[in-house]
């Protein structure tokens, strides 16, 4: 029984290292590229400021792909698929049509990469640095960026209808929206702050700066001068989330909210005399913690569903599948 007992033991010790061992393994890690392709990171970093450079809003622009390829799936560059004749994407998904934007930045950063290091980097991974770069560049914090992730052969324009919320979200649909990724009402708050950098459509606050009366009343006025209250009328012009700094990264967006100033709907139900209030107060007047519980957010929102190991691919080209 005792000679049982031991070989029991040993079975379980090393069906335990075969479960450690291969959770291990489809982890996500810092220093992933390390060895595989040392010059990944200047690399990058180069090409996000050039592109800034060129155009501020850019920056947003590629974390917003970041936010929205997370969302549907996971990390894992489905969002970077074009349509073909037998395959439908989420480019034209109604939360990215006329409005993802980016894409063609990524294609120059996946080529710098090539040029480096070839057949090395996923799409997924490109995209979740060059994210951190963009903030940075616009005045954000920094954040050691996790890799491993590997592209998607698929995309689901059905899920990025379904999962990716819409600016007419109100707070309990945020809040559900975040939790079936697995992020929290904190992580969501935190999240949302990307908003004080990059622009919207007429079309996504027209119905706001017209119909709802939580809105600094000169905040109205000056948005209704470039966006007409007939639908179909001026739908894809612009106006910055933030009014004062649209390309500097920092916590102007709660200072807004407070005021009352959200551009989008769903931007001022996070101060709207709810459960939220608080932690928007707080971010206004502490740019620190929004600093440090965005950064937090960000990693966690890095890890939702990643493909590791075997599954997926290393595409070449971000737009198609291998």
């Amino acid at each position: 029984m005792a000679s049982f007992s031991s070989s029991a033991k040993v079975i379980v010790t090393l069906a335990f290292l075969v479960l450690f061992i291969g959770s291990s393994s489809a982890q996500l890690s810092t220093n992933f590229y390390s060895q595989s392709c040392p010059r990944l990171f200047p690399t990058v970093k180069s090409a996000v400021q050039s592109a800034i450079s060129k155009e501020a809003r850019i920056g947003a622009s590629i974390l917003r792909l970041f936010f929205h390829d997370c969302f549907v799936n996971g990390c894992d560059g489905s969002l970077l698929l074009d349509d073909t004749s037998s395959f439908t994407g989420e480019k034209r998904a109604a939360p990215n049509v006329n409005s993802a934007r980016g894409f063609d930045v990524v294609d120059n950063i996946k080529s710098a990469v090539e040029n480096v290091c070839p057949g090395v980097v996923s799409c997924a991974d490109i995209l979740a640095i060059a994210t951190r770069d963009s903030v940075v560049t616009l005045g954000g914090p920094s954040w050691n960026v996790k890799l491993g992730r590997r592209d998607a052969r698929t995309a689901s324009q059905a899920a990025a209808n379904r999962s990716i919320p819409p600016p007419t979200s109100n707070l309990n649909a945020l809040i559900s929206s975040f939790s079936a990724v697995g992020l929290s009402t904190r992580d969501m708050v935190a999240l949302s702050g990307s908003h004080t950098i990059g622009q919207a459509r007429c079309t996504n606050f027209r119905a706001r700066i017209y119909n709802e009366t939580n809105l600094d009343s000169s905040l109205a006025q000056t948005r209704q001068g470039n966006c007409p209250r007939i639908a179909g009328s001026g739908d894809n012009n612009l106006a910055p989330l933030d009014l004062q700094t649209p390309t500097t990264f920092e916590n102007n967006y709660y200072k807004n909210l407070v005021n009352q100033r959200g551009l989008l709907h769903s931007d001022q139900q996070l101060f709207n005399g709810g459960s939220t209030d608080s932690l928007v107060r707080t971010y206004s007047s502490n740019p620190s913690t929004f600093n440090s519980d965005f950064v937090a957010a960000m990693i966690k929102m890095g890890d939702i569903k990643p493909l590791t190991g075997s599954n997926g691919e290393i595409r070449k080209n971000c737009r198609r599948r291998n």
